[in-house]
């Protein structure tokens, strides 16, 4: 449980720093002028936003809210796809171009991982209430008078309102 607590508390905090690992990597190996461009342009602000929106969308999920702890399912996909931006900052020519492309790939299933856990959250669900604790049931109704005879029961208060006299 706390590494996916962990986690909740990384995803913020993470969208700045994995930006800031890219333009420190740059500097450190080294990567020449068009790799800073590519940084500046295209990395910090793809990294930046796509973090972000990652973030409100566990964020929205009730679960992830009541328990203030991701899904292992994010664990897994979260620690692949950091993993990966990580390793862009190292940028080793060798096998630079294949780890972007495969970290495209993962952020952009990440973002449908993660709609459909939202997707299956929201959904409605007929006799099964998800608690903190776990799944609950919903009790079926007790027995009692069918609704027809409790409603020739009841009765019925007319109030008729007259406007102020003046």
């Amino acid at each position: 449980m706390w590494v996916r607590r962990a986690f909740f508390v990384w995803l913020i905090p993470a969208a700045f720093l994995l930006p800031l690992w890219l333009l420190v990597g740059w500097g450190v190996f080294n990567a020449g002028g068009w790799a800073f461009l590519w940084v500046l342009l295209i990395a910090i602000p793809s990294v930046f936003i796509g973090q972000l929106v990652l973030t409100l969308l566990v964020r929205a999920r009730g679960t992830v809210r009541a328990e203030r702890a991701v899904s292992w399912w994010d664990v897994l996909g979260f620690s692949v796809w950091h993993l990966l931006t990580i390793s862009l900052g190292f940028f080793n020519q060798a096998w630079w171009a294949p780890a972007m492309v495969v970290t495209v790939i993962v952020g952009l299933a990440l973002f449908w991982l993660e709609l459909w856990q939202l997707w299956r959250e929201a959904r409605p669900s007929a006799l099964l209430l998800r608690t903190t604790q776990g799944l609950g049931y919903i009790p079926a109704p007790a027995e009692g008078p069918a609704p027809e005879a409790a409603q020739s029961e009841r009765d019925v208060i007319v109030i008729t309102e007259r406007p102020p006299a003046g």
